[in-house]
């Protein structure tokens, strides 16, 4: 990584513009072509060094709904639950815990009415109670992590 990825880094994480040409914005802003921002950020997410490049949306904001929700799943077929869980296109996505609930997963759905849908789907296919955590309150941490 050279001083301009570490310029794109630091610039795309204050914000990316809405506009017609957003990338040739940036790239004005870095003293680049539009081609070569756009060369370079699939340079960056290629060898890993960004592992996603893209917006995130307010889930509430749009009517939409998300909860934290994990299952306790047996070490024998974690795989397998794993697998089944995934599938699902609601699930943001899944990862292992070293907790009695060993597996914990993001649902992402359209509609709240969905969330328990989802979850029901879940217990369904796996056979494991579905623990759902929405959350209460909503904190905005600014984070930025100068490359």
């Amino acid at each position: 990584m050279d001083e301009i990825d570490r310029n794109i880094i630091n610039i795309l994480q204050t914000g990316f513009p809405i506009c017609d040409r957003p990338y040739q914005q940036v790239a004005v802003a870095l003293g680049l072509t539009e081609e070569a921002l756009i060369e370079r950020l699939r340079a960056l997410l290629d060898n890993s060094t960004l592992t996603r490049f893209g917006p995130l949306y307010h889930a509430e904001l749009m009517g939409g709904a998300l909860t934290l929700a994990a299952v306790k799943a047996p070490p024998e077929c974690f795989v397998e639950v794993t697998d089944l869980i995934n599938a699902l296109p609601e699930v943001a996505h899944n990862y292992a815990r070293n907790h009695t609930l060993n597996m914990w997963f993001v649902i992402a759905t359209e509609t709240p009415e969905q969330i328990e849908q989802t979850i029901n789907a879940i217990e369904q296919q796996t056979g494991l109670p579905v623990y759902n955590m929405p959350k209460i309150n909503e904190y905005f941490v600014g984070l930025k992590l100068e490359a």
